[in-house]
Order: C-alpha cells, then structure tokens, then sequence
C-alpha cells in the first residue's frame, strides 16, 4: 500500500466543520459542538463506534440531513472558505462534494457503465462524460472490463470500486467515504484504500474517511478524529493516534505489552476512557 501522502495540504482547510449541532425531529441532539478540517491533498479520517455520530457528521456535510429530518441548528460549514450549510444536496455535489454511502449503493439494474454516467448527472457535455468514464477506468480496471455488465452481479469489492468510481464522475475536490472497507476481505481492503492513495496524491483529492477498521483509517490517513456521543474527543495526525495508549488500546486492540486484547466490558471501557477527564 502507498504510504501516506506527503504533499498534505497546508494553509486554510478545503473543508471546515465549525462547532455544528445537529437535531432530529426538532427533539434529538446527535451532534453537539463538532469541530473539524479537511486539508486539501490530504485524507481526514474520522473513527468512532457504531452511534457516535460518524455518518450524522457526513451527511450534514452533504446536505442529505433533511431528507431525514434532521437539521443544523448551529455552526457553520465551509468549502473552501465558502458556507455551504442549509444547502440542497445537487448544490453541494455542484460546489464539489461527493459522498459514497455505506453499503455500496449500486443500481444493481443498470451496467457498470450506466453507473458511472449516473455519477455525472450534473454534466451536460457528452464528451466530458466520456472522458470521465475512461478516468475512471485508468483507477479501476477490473470495472474497465465489467463495463457492460449488470452491477448487481458484482462482487462485494468491485461495487465498491464502482460507488467510488461513480462518486468521482462529478469531478468532486472533496469525497466523503463511509466505511468502505465493511464486509470485505483484508486484501481486497487494502487494494482499495490504495486506489484512494493514488487519487489523492495525482487529483490532490481530499478525502473524509469515516472508518470502524481504526488499523486501517491510521494507517492511509495524515490526520484524524476520534468522536464518541456526538462529540470530538481526540484529535491529531496519524502518527500521533497510532501511538496514543488509549486508541491502541481501545480501537487497535493492543494493551501496553502489545498483545491483543478483548473489550467486552463496556462499563470498564467506559472508566479507562482518559481524553475525557
């Protein structure tokens, strides 16, 4: 796997989060005071477990919230020092952002080809769309040669691929992934994450990576977040949360001496939770 990229951008963000708070149902608090930046060039990983607020995070960001009756009640959210909060979705995918859902959402009737064309809906020059396909053949491939086939028939890997392949079909400087490694095999992971490698170092993508596998987020990303009920916990480069005790020992699964450790206790989690305190 390509290591990770050293030309991360510096300067003002491509993407910031500022203190946002996210509401469902005008009832429910999911996020509460959220705060964070996405370097142009660089992947910005965000790790968490299952009900933290990851996908919430993403989807405030993209402008689906409404579409679930959620809103953003305070903050701010910027593209390139641009607000883009309380934005319809084809606005955001217009400005430049483009997220690929969790569970690879293909349109399992539609070829691999047809997939890629509905990625483009907001390009109206059939030569440009053309051109994207084949850019996106150049990364993926293995969809290259399933082109004319059903997407419903692909594997678990090669849909991933494809909802990646689609996201990047409207020239996007911002893609947001949402577990991208759920329910695949380690190499097939690893694969992937290194076409998302190579995106970012000759596009000068920038990626939002939410992730549970935490081993893999620290290992592709310059930089990350740890949130937990709504709220950033932790942050810091890679490196730095690689060997912070507490992620090692809670989302890599390794105590001090290095071996593996079970945490089923959720309460004895919950007491050993240091960056709260």
């Amino acid at each position: 796997m390509a290591p990770p990229s050293k030309h991360a951008g510096t300067g003002l963000p491509m993407l910031a989060i500022n203190n946002i708070e996210v509401v469902y149902d005008n009832v429910v608090l999911v996020l509460k005071g959220v705060s964070l930046d996405v370097k142009q060039g660089a992947i910005t990983t965000l790790l968490g477990a299952n009900g933290a607020g990851k996908s919430t995070t993403l989807k405030a960001i993209s402008g689906i919230l409404f579409t679930e009756r959620g809103s953003i009640t305070k903050g701010s959210i910027t593209l390139e020092g641009q607000a883009i909060h309380g934005r319809r979705p084809f606005e955001v995918t217009k400005l430049g952002i483009a997220q690929v859902f969790e569970g690879r959402r293909v349109f399992e009737s539609l070829s691999c080809e047809e997939n890629l064309i509905a990625g483009a809906h907001i390009e109206r020059d059939r030569s440009a769309i053309r051109d994207g396909v084949e850019r996106v053949f150049t990364y993926f491939p293995r969809i290259k040669e399933r082109r004319s086939q059903l997407a419903g028939y692909l594997s678990g890997g090669e849909q991933q691929m494809l909802v990646i392949g689609r996201a990047l079909m409207s020239r996007p400087k911002v893609v947001l992934l949402d577990e991208p490694s759920l329910g695949l095999a380690p190499m097939l992971v690893e694969e992937i994450f290194g076409i998302v490698r190579r995106l970012v170092a000759e596009q000068s993508l920038s990626v939002l990576l939410v992730e549970q596998n935490a081993t893999m987020a620290l290992t592709v990303a310059d930089h990350g977040y740890v949130m937990e009920n709504g709220r950033i916990v932790l942050e810091g480069s890679a490196e730095q949360l690689r060997s912070n005790s507490d992620i090692r020992e809670f989302y890599l699964g390794l105590n001090e001496g290095g071996t593996k450790k079970s945490y089923r206790d959720v309460k004895h989690y919950k007491r050993r939770k240091r960056w709260l305190s």
